[in-house]
C-alpha cells in the first residue's frame, strides 16, 4: 500500500507533467488534441492519488480541496464526452498552482 507521502510525490509529479504542455498556453491546449488527452491524464491521476489518501491525512490537511480534487477526477472518467475544455484550462491555471505550493508545504513535514 503507498502512503501518502507516496500519494503525494505521485500527485507533484502529474503536476510538473501537466506544466510541460500548458506552459505552451491556452491556445496550444484548446487547439492539440493530444496535450489536452495528457493533461487530462495526469489530472485524473491527481485525483486518483487524493483519493487513496488516508482519512486522517485528508483531515489534518483541510487547505487543500481534496473533495473537488477527487469529485473533477470523477468527472475527467466518467463525463469524459462532455468535459468543458475552459473549466480544465482554469483548474489549471488557476488551482494546480495553489495545490503544488500547498503539497510542498507539506511534504517537509510529513514523514
Amino acid at each position: 500500500m503507498r502512503s501518502d507521502h507516496d500519494r503525494l510525490l505521485d500527485i507533484l509529479e502529474a503536476v510538473n507533467k501537466i506544466e510541460k504542455y500548458s506552459q505552451k498556453g491556452r491556445d496550444y491546449f484548446q487547439r492539440e488534441e493530444l496535450v489536452q488527452v495528457w493533461i487530462i491524464h495526469f489530472l485524473q491521476i491527481i485525483g486518483e492519488a487524493s483519493s487513496g489518501l488516508s482519512k486522517d491525512f485528508l483531515k489534518d490537511h483541510p487547505e487543500i480541496a481534496w473533495r473537488e480534487i477527487i469529485a473533477m477526477r470523477n468527472i475527467l472518467v466518467h463525463a469524459y464526452f462532455s468535459l468543458d475544455l475552459d473549466e480544465i484550462w482554469n483548474a489549471i491555471e488557476s488551482d494546480l498552482p495553489i495545490m503544488q505550493k500547498k503539497i510542498l508545504e507539506i511534504l517537509p513535514h510529513d514523514q
